[in-house]
């Protein structure tokens, strides 16, 4: 962490550019080594401040639906790869308009919207996203394909007669995960979906794919697009969300109060539940700068939001010290899942929004208040 606590407001996202730049320059190794497309997925990260730097090192965005397709095409101009469990027929036609790729989840939905695709002046790239029935995920919450999934078709119910119009396949069944991972599970696609994919022009690896990680084999990851590379001939991407700003961001909080009930607690003007709910649904503990893990230090203290829920705890932590009203603290790695999925339940502020620069200048990007809370209300 290289910016002054106290230079932001609290509760402040902040992104610190240098190190969004050295992700961003190992997944560019990687699409230099192998002619691969990375792309950034915008469920992940959404901050579009950074979409031009971006921009400048992957090849576009990926979406979920009409909402982030708009946002990526306006503020990178670059690929986009749109992708619905189910698009909606009101929404169709701007999609189309947005993106350069879709991906349907079935074919009947390839039936549905087939005859508008092939009305378009414009020429988009169609998928099918695949499930190859196997995952190494073990929580059925981030698994795809866990029994009776919603996502993907199987290789019993894959219909090679209506391929004509499809040009690649697409599969998602990593979270966080090494490549070594992603190998076994080529080899799975390789055996259930080879026949296909020998009228194919492209593949999706999908996301999950943790990349920047300093542990993470490269070697593995490109053995994997170059086998498919080789074999079939095929273009591959890869769309990692969080992979892109891992360990970029923070969130700086303020504690409001101090109290004691069986141990000491600290409410603090961060939620959980509002402002990193990833700690929560997960669930998981982030790190805060100088603090240690409960009675490694002195002082342990449950830390807890502000909001009305009983279980907006964020988790216990150890300091060297008391904790004042007042101090601040910095959690670490808030830059992907939180931003995208932060809410105002409870009538909570959302943190502001901030990007330290590789010049040592930290702007304010986004402040926001009672007009934003009350706009998605009526």
């Amino acid at each position: 962490m290289n910016f002054d606590v106290k230079a932001v407001p609290s509760p402040s996202y902040v992104v610190e550019e240098q190190l969004l730049i050295n992700n961003l320059q190992k997944m560019k190794t990687i699409i230099d080594q192998t002619g691969c497309k990375i792309l950034l997925a915008q469920k992940g990260f959404s901050m579009f401040e950074v979409y031009p730097l971006i921009g400048e090192y992957l090849n576009g965005v990926t979406s979920s639906g009409l909402l982030e397709a708009r946002l990526g095409y306006e503020e990178m101009g670059k690929e986009v790869h749109t992708y619905s469990p189910a698009f909606q027929e009101d929404e169709f036609d701007e999609i189309l308009r947005y993106s350069d790729h879709l991906v349907f989840n079935s074919f009947a939905q390839w039936r549905r919207f087939k005859g508008r695709i092939q009305k378009s002046e414009k020429h988009v790239e169609c998928g099918i996203r695949i499930n190859p029935e196997y995952s190494e995920i073990e929580v059925d919450m981030y698994n795809p394909c866990f029994s009776h999934s919603r996502f993907g078709v199987t290789s019993a119910d894959f219909a090679p007669d209506l391929l004509e119009g499809i040009s690649g396949l697409h599969f998602h069944t990593m979270c966080e995960q090494n490549s070594d991972t992603l190998w076994r599970t080529i080899q799975v696609v390789d055996e259930k979906f080879g026949p296909y994919l020998k009228q194919m022009k492209w593949i999706n690896f999908g996301g999950g794919h943790h990349i920047t990680r300093a542990d993470y084999d490269n070697a593995t990851l490109i053995h994997s697009i170059n086998f498919m590379k080789d074999k079939y001939g095929l273009d591959v991407y890869l769309e990692p969300g969080e992979a892109v700003a891992l360990n970029t961001g923070f969130l700086v909080a303020t504690v409001l109060d101090t109290l004691h009930n069986g141990m000491p607690i600290a409410i603090l003007d961060t939620s959980a539940s509002c402002h990193m709910p990833d700690v929560l649904e997960m669930p998981y503990r982030p790190e805060i700068i100088g603090a240690s893990l409960p009675n490694e230090k002195p002082y342990t203290y449950r830390l807890g939001g502000p909001t009305c829920l009983a279980g907006d705890v964020i988790g216990d932590y150890s300091f060297d010290a008391p904790l004042q009203t007042g101090d601040r603290l910095v959690f670490c790695d808030m830059a992907h899942y939180s931003m995208v999925k932060n809410n105002t339940f409870n009538g909570m502020n959302l943190p502001s929004i901030a990007l330290h620069t590789v010049k040592g200048e930290t702007k304010i990007v986004k402040q926001f208040g009672y007009e934003d809370f009350k706009g998605r209300l009526s």
